[in-house]
């Protein structure tokens, strides 16, 4: 053999290996499809290879089960072997349910490889997930890191919200994007908050059925995941999904009598005043515990059924912050938060929710429209009062009218009604949408000298008599001062107002596709916080001349509000509904003809949220404080009897609304 031929030898004795490899490759792959479901549980798994990282966890380093030893059966519920189709996990905050999520997605990847859904309420959400706890899931595990390829590999498959590995992929979607949820055939599926996610999305029905529709084809071999913290009874999906289900609480023995008792809040006991003596009493022999005896209750806790589900493959577990690890939430920490919410219904309910990890009990009854009505007054109306540093209005259309309330917002959502303005006119002409974009540049005087005009309006588009007049108007002002917004069902408090998402407008035979934004308003959540501030009590003089203030929230009426307008802001009464499956929910309903006053409230409450009042810093109020003398002092300033030229008749306001423009926006 001569020497020139050596090295096609050597060709031939490579392309075989590599063929023989690849051959080997496919082998183990078609092995590995064809292997059974592991026997390892979860919580077996995460015990054995999963990492907690610094980036992503309070207490990094190695996970431990018997570190939250009640969601060792909740893991494990979620293995192929265990029998049981839908888990449910109503629960309080700082228990470790999403790190039980993420060893799920963890397993799932190295063990059970199929189509995985992981649904958050918003995409938004999914994408922070990804990055703060998905990421460093993979990158600390070494067994995931060895199967998931980074996201800067090429042809890796791993985006943000999309994690490719062999025999399967991990999807993240929110709740609010229909193309998310339909996006792939799913073996499991991972359920986050429900209680945030919208009512309908996109028009195309319940986040949750849309997500669940993915899971049929796997039949029995599916396993569904329905976490979530409670929110408002009758009105929370996870309260609902876990009265369907066995209903399980974790009991655990007192350390003195050894009697088997799941933990109640009213079983806690502390000297008023102190939260620091919080100790639980026990149901049987009476004694208190000391919270530094919770590790080996939780420890020798077990959980046991309370109720029999329909579907003996649907079981639920409920757990409350009283079970929270000793270094997590303390006993001292849930009676110092229970005793800093009382007499604040806001703050009671963010308790009952995410401390007990129960439901809150809205108040159903409207405020007495008498009491309202015959409260003292500080303001005349027209008027803008000193604390008032933006205004924002809500627009209710009829056929035959609009109707405008304007409202003051101050630090802390204390508001005041400002004027209430009615655009007599058929909506289907021009001249009563000419009046409305009046309206936007008329000006009303601060208490101490400066003039203001409304930062926000948003307008109801849901009458579909008056849909298309409302869009042509809102798009001719392009985005900012004018906003379309339309009512959906739901209680959805993590965001009451969702979008936007873009609708197509015709204005004069031509269709303008995308052309107006539109924002979904949930009504349910801005009634209920209307009424509740109305119900706060309002100080006294004595004690307003002592220094008090008003509390966060605070509703104040001007002189010269009419009692027919105080009956529509309280003509609504939250009421129990069976829905078509039996299902009891709460439902806001009308109990007088007119409710126009209440509407446009939610409304211009709607506008402030978007413009971010909720979310503004001390320094942004301080900003516009410093803003609104400053133009007190500007007009103190010109010479007598000048006066701001008028705006051409064809000009329209501009959207800016800070002040400081040149003299444009909400501020003059």
């Amino acid at each position: 053999m001569s020497g020139a031929s050596l090295p096609n030898l050597a060709s031939s004795r490579s392309s075989s290996a590599e063929a023989y490899d690849g051959e080997a490759d496919i082998v183990r792959a078609w092995a590995r499809g064809l292997a059974p479901d592991p026997l390892l549980t979860v919580s077996e798994w995460a015990d054995r290879h999963r990492v907690l990282s610094s980036r992503a966890a309070s207490e990094a380093g190695r996970y431990r089960t018997d570190r939250t030893p009640y969601m060792r059966a909740i893991m494990d519920a979620l293995s192929p072997s265990h029998p049981a189709r839908r888990i449910v996990f109503m629960k309080a905050a700082q228990v470790g349910a999403t790190e039980a999520g993420n060893n799920w997605i963890g397993y799932v990847i190295h063990q059970a490889p199929g189509p995985f859904l992981a649904v958050q309420p918003t995409t938004d959400l999914a994408k922070r997930l990804s990055q703060q706890r998905i990421e460093p899931l993979l990158e600390e595990s070494p067994e995931l890191r060895e199967i998931v390829l980074p996201a800067r590999s090429r042809d890796s498959g791993n985006t943000v919200l999309a994690k490719r590995f062999a025999g399967g992929q991990l999807i993240l979607a929110g709740a609010n994007s229909a193309v998310g949820l339909r996006s792939m055939p799913a073996r499991w599926l991972f359920l986050d908050e429900v209680d945030a996610y919208p009512g309908d999305v996109d028009g195309e029905g319940d986040p949750i059925a849309l997500a669940e529709a993915r899971t049929r084809t796997f039949g029995h071999r599916r396993k569904i995941f329905i976490v979530s913290t409670p929110t408002v009874k009758g009105l929370s999906r996870i309260e609902r999904e876990y009265e369907a289900t066995d209903q399980r609480r974790y009991f655990v023995p007192c350390p003195y009598c050894r009697f088997m008792q799941w933990l109640k809040f009213e079983r806690l006991r502390w000297d008023k005043g102190q939260p620091e003596t919080a100790e639980y009493i026990c149901e049987n022999c009476e004694r208190g515990i000391p919270e530094h005896r919770k590790t080996e209750m939780l420890a020798a806790g077990e959980w046991r059924p309370t109720a029999r589900a329909g579907d003996p493959h649907v079981i639920g577990f409920h757990i409350s912050g009283l079970y929270s690890p000793v270094g997590w939430l303390s006993w001292a920490q849930i009676a110092r938060e229970w005793e800093a919410a009382q007499g604040n219904d806001a703050l009671l309910k963010t308790a009952k929710n995410t401390l007990l990890g129960e439901t809150w009990q809205e108040r159903g009854e409207a405020p007495d429209w008498r009491r309202l009505y015959e409260r003292e007054k500080e303001h005349p109306l027209g008027t803008i009062p000193e604390g008032a540093l933006v205004l924002t209005a809500g627009a209710d259309v009829q056929t035959d009218r609009i109707e405008v309330d304007v409202w003051a917002w101050g630090r802390g959502l204390e508001s005041w009604l400002i004027d209430h303005v009615v655009l007599e006119g058929e909506t289907s002409g021009q001249v009563v949408w000419r009046e409305l974009t009046k309206l936007l540049s008329r000006t009303w005087p601060h208490e101490n000298g400066a003039v203001m005009q409304i930062a926000r309006l948003a307008i109801d588009s849901g009458d579909g008599r008056t849909t298309s007049q409302v869009y042509s108007w809102v798009r001719s002002f392009g985005t900012g001062i004018a906003v379309a917004v339309k009512g959906v069902e739901g209680f959805d408090r993590s965001a009451p107002v969702d979008g936007p998402s873009f609708v197509d407008v015709t204005e004069a035979g031509r269709k303008y596709r995308r052309g107006l934004r539109l924002w979904k308003v949930c009504g349910a959540v801005f009634k209920s916080e209307t009424y509740r501030f109305l119900r706060l009590p309002r100080p006294t003089a004595d004690e307003l001349a002592a220094g008090a203030v008003f509390p966060e929230g605070f509703i104040h009426l001007p002189h010269g509000v009419t009692a027919e307008w105080v009956k529509q802001l309280t003509a609504e009464r939250l009421t129990a509904v069976r829905d078509r499956r039996g299902f009891t929910r709460m439902e806001w309903r009308q109990i007088r003809e007119r409710n126009e006053a209440l509407d446009c409230r939610v409304y211009a409450r709607a506008a402030a949220w978007l413009l971010g009042v909720d979310r503004w810093s001390d320094e942004k109020w301080k900003s516009l404080e410093r803003q609104v003398r400053e133009a007190a002092k500007a007009l103190e300033a010109r010479p007598a009897g000048q006066i701001r030229p008028a705006a051409p008749k064809s000009e329209k306001r501009r959207s800016d609304w800070l002040g400081g423009r040149n003299g444009e926006g909400w501020l003059r």
